[in-house]
């Protein structure tokens, strides 16, 4: 009877092991096929927004600098030794002003030479003239005067007037080149530097440095780089304001003068030029300004959030939403804040743009 019950018992136990160990294997397997499956794809939810009509104002602060409206290095126009230097390191000067003065005595020569070969050859013209009119009086007489001694004459005398006008522009043109010696202010200004002392050998020849340097500093020419679209909505005559660092923040005002017309290739830029009246001296040349510039936008821009815009090495784009379907919209942009942008392109105000927008997302039909 024991041995009944404990085989039975044995018989139990073995089922139970079998039946756990099935259990077991299926649930391995059900997990290794569920790893194979991998994770169920969630359909990606896409964000969008309606294309508005009009532009963005922006305030954008471009750094700038400022320069001498009129600036000239003097160079000498003839050789010679300086004599005078009547200016240094920032004398103020008035157009016109003597600078300084150099010397030359084979100039003072030269000049001298060609004024005695002028005299010369005007008394040589003064004779053939004579003796021309003496002869044309007595060829009135029939046979007194040969015609060809005539011709001769006439010839000489007009060859010798050539001669004087060639012996005039040359003394003259010695004259001019004595006058380079003194050398004056071509405009108002301030001399900035000066490298040149007096008993100094100059020459017309050398360009390395130059003697003097001026500068117009009561006006001045406040020059900025701005950026293609935000210049093309600026005009002559818009005010724009300005701060320098020297000052102490201090606002300064100025109107358009000048614009370039050109676009710097390499920073799509355009270079506009204010006038600062400088009378007080407060300001200089070359000094650093930071310029504020504020945008209204253009009126027949379209705008769309920042977001929106793709940038990719080939181009610039939008996700255009169009009766389910991704469609890719090239555009060219504008002025912008931190959320909304201005832009260009095959697009009209109520059509939708995916905000979230990424290079991943394809052209595709939207589910």
């Amino acid at each position: 009877m024991k041995t009944q019950i404990f085989n039975t018992y044995m018989k139990y136990c073995l089922i139970v092991l079998l039946a756990n160990i099935l259990l077991s294997s299926c649930t391995e397997n059900r997990a290794e096929e569920k790893k194979k499956e991998g994770p169920k794809t969630q359909p990606q939810s896409y964000q969008f927004a309606k294309v508005e009509s009009g532009g963005v104002a922006s305030t954008l602060r471009l750094p700038a600098q400022l320069n001498a409206y009129q600036e000239v290095s003097i160079f000498p126009k003839v050789n010679g030794y300086v004599k005078n230097v009547w200016v240094d390191i920032g004398s103020h000067v008035n157009k016109g002003s003597l600078l300084m003065e150099l010397e030359a005595p084979e100039l003072e020569q030269a000049v001298l030479l060609a004024k005695e070969k002028f005299v010369k050859a005007n008394a040589d013209f003064s004779v053939d003239k004579e003796h021309y009119q003496r002869l044309l009086e007595a060829s009135k007489t029939k046979g007194a005067v040969s015609p060809m001694d005539l011709s001769t004459i006439k010839a000489k005398m007009n060859a010798d007037t050539a001669v004087v006008n060639a012996e005039k522009a040359n003394w003259d043109m010695q004259k001019t080149m004595t006058n380079y010696l003194k050398v004056v202010a071509p405009f108002s200004g301030v001399i900035t530097e000066r490298n040149i002392h007096p008993g100094a050998l100059v020459s017309a020849m050398a360009k390395d440095k130059p003697m003097l340097e001026l500068k117009q500093i009561e006006h001045l020419r406040l020059q900025i780089d701005v950026p293609e679209h935000l210049a093309v909505n600026l005009h002559q005559n818009d005010t724009l304001s300005f701060y320098v660092s020297a000052l102490q923040g201090k606002k300064l005002r100025g109107k358009i003068s000048r614009k370039s017309r050109s676009i710097n290739a390499q920073y799509r830029s355009e270079r506009i030029e204010v006038d600062v009246i400088n009378k007080d001296g407060l300001l200089a040349s070359g000094m650093y300004a930071d310029v504020v510039i504020y945008s209204k936008g253009n009126k027949n821009a379209l705008i769309v959030p920042k977001s929106s815009i793709i940038t990719s090495t080939e181009r610039k784009y939008v996700l255009l939403s169009d009766n389910g379907k991704i469609r890719k919209v090239d555009v060219s942009t504008g002025n912008y804040t931190p959320d909304k942008i201005e832009i260009y392109g095959d697009l009209k105000p109520g059509d939708t743009v995916i905000t979230n927008a990424s290079e991943e997302i394809k052209e595709t039909t939207q589910e």
